[in-house]
């Protein structure tokens, strides 16, 4: 028989976007927590379900958790940062689509009224509209690409302090 000592442990599912596992695998290691298994939830094809564990016990657990809720806010700016360099974008895109589907349904309806000047007039905004969201798209996401990058990067300049603090503690409790 092996003199084996007990441990409690307290389990936490964690869903998280795809992209982001391996920094939450990494940063909550800093906490105390085991990856102990990773899940694709249907319905969800661009989440990940995170299942932890730690030990109950464990040593500066409130400071701990209060870093942990830290590196969690901080993440979902990130999130939402990566996410907005396409939001922007798509918005336009769309308004500009849409708007260039009404000057078509415009000229539909004039050539349907057998006015062939004005329908000629209202298809040439249309199909600037449908060809110019493409391109709209790309030079707006770039532009906020470039704005975006910086603060990415010093969030996670920011997330990094947080898990280095919580890894302190860790060091201090062993």
């Amino acid at each position: 028989m092996s003199n084996k000592a007990f441990v409690g442990y307290e389990y936490q599912e964690l869903t998280v976007k795809s992209g982001m596992l391996s920094v939450y695998a990494d940063g909550y290691e800093n906490f105390g927590w085991k990856l102990e298994d990773t899940t694709f939830p249907s319905g969800k094809p661009d989440s990940v379900v995170m299942r932890l564990k730690r030990d109950r016990k464990i040593r500066n657990k409130t400071e701990l958790n209060r870093l942990q809720r830290q590196f969690d806010a901080i993440a979902s700016d990130i999130v939402s940062l990566e996410s907005s360099k396409r939001v922007k974008a798509s918005i336009f895109a769309y308004i500009v689509g849409i708007v260039g589907t009404a000057f078509m349904a415009g000229s539909v309806f004039s050539v349907t009224a057998g006015q062939i000047f004005p329908c000629i007039l209202l298809a040439i905004p249309a199909f600037i509209g449908w060809s110019l969201p493409y391109f709209l798209y790309r030079y707006i996401e770039k532009n906020r690409i470039v704005a975006v990058t910086p603060l990415i990067d010093s969030k996670y300049d920011e997330l990094y302090a947080v898990c280095e603090k919580a890894n302190g503690l860790l060091d201090q409790a062993g």
